[in-house]
Order: C-alpha cells, then structure tokens, then sequence
C-alpha cells in the first residue's frame, strides 16, 4: 500500500492528526514491522494484550508507560491501582487529548462505549488494564427565565 494510502486510511479512521500520521508511517513504514515490535514490547515488559483498537504507536504508549510505573523489584513500594489509573488516564488525556477513562484491578468486568481508535486492554503482571476514550459533547443549558 502506498504512503499516501496508508495515510489516508489513518484519517479516515481517526487516528490523530495528519502530521503525526505521517510522522507514524515514517517511523513504521510496514505495518508487520509495528506488529513485531508491538510484540517484542509485550513479550519483554511481562504483558499480554488482549484486545485493542488503537493504532499500534498508542498501544506501545499505553504498555510502555504503564510499565514504567510499576516498579519491577519487590523493595521498591508498588503504587495503588487507583494511582496507576489516575497517571495513565492523565498521560492519555494530556497526549491524546480529553475524556479518557482507566479501570485497572485484579478482577473486575465491564461493558464500555468508545471512541474508534480509542480502547486497549491488557494485563501486566497480575493486573488487568482497561483503557478507552470517550466522546466528549458540550451540554448547553437553554439561559433561566
């Protein structure tokens, strides 16, 4: 598929602007490529993905980071899940813009709605990691009489 294609497909999906697609497709111009490094990534920081549709730069966003706030040596004091959902969430939110949302735990069930583009859940160690984005619509309220 051609460079341009590729990008147009981003678009269409909405994944991100158009400079940081290409910025993406430069960076992974075979999409197998991102898949493998996607896995090294996984297989390396002790994770198994188990569903997503982000685009793989986010995915190895989301693994990354969340990997690095989870110490890897037992002295080091573990942060709470509410601390690590609260510091993926705004990682998230200040990167890929507003209204996202994490459920982090050792067992919990869900049933979410999300933006395309916007939801990966994988487990790191023995917690499950739920991380998804919503549409945000502004409520106008009509002026008091």
């Amino acid at each position: 598929m051609a460079m341009e294609e590729q990008e147009a497909k981003l678009m269409r999906h909405g994944h991100g602007s158009k400079e940081n697609n290409k910025m993406i497709l430069h960076m992974y111009p075979n999409p197998c490529e991102a898949t493998m490094r996607l896995a090294s990534l996984a297989i390396s920081s002790n994770v198994r993905l188990k569903s997503s549709d982000m685009p793989v730069h986010m995915q190895e966003h989301a693994l990354r980071y969340t990997r690095s706030l989870i110490p890897l040596h037992p002295p080091s004091p573990k942060p709470t899940n509410t601390h690590l959902a609260r510091a993926l969430k705004k990682e998230f939110d200040s990167k890929y813009g507003l209204a996202w949302h994490c459920v982090i735990g050792k067992s919990f069930g869900s049933f979410v709605s999300h933006t395309g583009g916007g939801f990966i859940y994988f487990s790191i160690d023995s917690l499950s990691v739920l991380l998804f984005k919503t549409e945000v619509h502004l409520v106008t309220q009509p002026p008091p009489p």
